[in-house]
């Protein structure tokens, strides 16, 4: 088998995470080493072993939707299919393992909308049916421009579109975005031109209506070698409830 890693990095003043994380990183030689000195009481010259140094930790400050991560029900409302929505320590781990399907979007423009005959389309190109508890990933690419201001300037899946993929049994949509929905700004001006709040986060707020979850900052899907017959392991974080948790995505590809 060979694993493909889709994640991006949780990494100090991201230039991807709009709320930055924050590291403090506690070293051998400095606060690591005066933790072991105060914690067994020895000095020094009598950590024989480590000559002479201390254990390294990381003290970080971040939000759980920093970097590769899970976006529990709870992200989108308090309430979910007229219930209380899941946060992500109570989200089924079977929806987290199973098959996975690439859907290529590389040809969406920024500001444009990911809809239901654009995933028709990409389905019929790959010749595949969808059935429930396949894992879904969104090609669009954007991961190239990581680390660059171009990385925002994505399409975004919609209100019809996501329910479109939950309603046929998918539990997990995952994006190479930023973001599930469209920019932002671009989400701001049209409500700005428009008067329509309808347009403000309309993929998230579908988790309202039917519940879900999704994956944002995936990376590396044009390295899966094809577009299904391959395994996904997502499993997130389980951080008590929480609305997201952090999450290493890997595809599993029998060679």
């Amino acid at each position: 088998m060979r694993f493909i890693d889709l994640s991006v990095p949780l990494a100090n003043q991201a230039l991807y995470d709009p709320w930055k994380p924050a590291f403090h990183y506690l070293t051998h030689e400095g606060e690591g080493l005066e933790w072991m000195k105060g914690a067994f009481g020895v000095a020094e010259k009598d950590l024989v072993l480590s000559e002479g140094k201390g254990a390294a930790f990381e003290e970080i400050t971040l939000i759980t939707h920093a970097g590769t991560h899970v976006d529990a029900p709870w992200h989108y409302g308090p309430m979910s299919e007229g219930k209380k929505a899941r946060t992500i320590d109570e989200c089924p781990l079977e929806w987290f393992y199973g098959d996975g399907v690439v859907l290529d979007m590389r040809h969406k423009r920024p500001k444009e909308r990911i809809t239901i005959a654009d995933l028709q389309q990409a389905l019929e190109r790959i010749d595949y049916r969808l059935k429930p508890l396949d894992i879904v990933l969104i090609m669009s690419g954007r991961d190239k421009f990581l680390s660059q201001p171009e990385y925002f300037e994505q399409p975004g899946m919609t209100w019809d579109s996501t329910l479109w993929l939950v309603n046929q049994g998918i539990k997990v949509i995952g994006v190479d975005m930023y973001g599930f929905d469209r920019r932002f700004e671009d989400m701001a001006e049209e409500f700005k031109r428009t008067g329509d709040g309808r347009v403000v986060w309309e993929a998230h707020f579908a988790g309202i209506q039917k519940e879900y979850c999704q994956i944002e900052k995936l990376a590396n899907l044009d390295k899966i070698p094809q577009p299904y017959g391959f395994t996904i392991s997502c499993f997130p974080v389980k951080i008590q409830g929480a609305s997201g948790g952090w999450a290493r995505p890997v595809a599993i590809v029998k060679e």
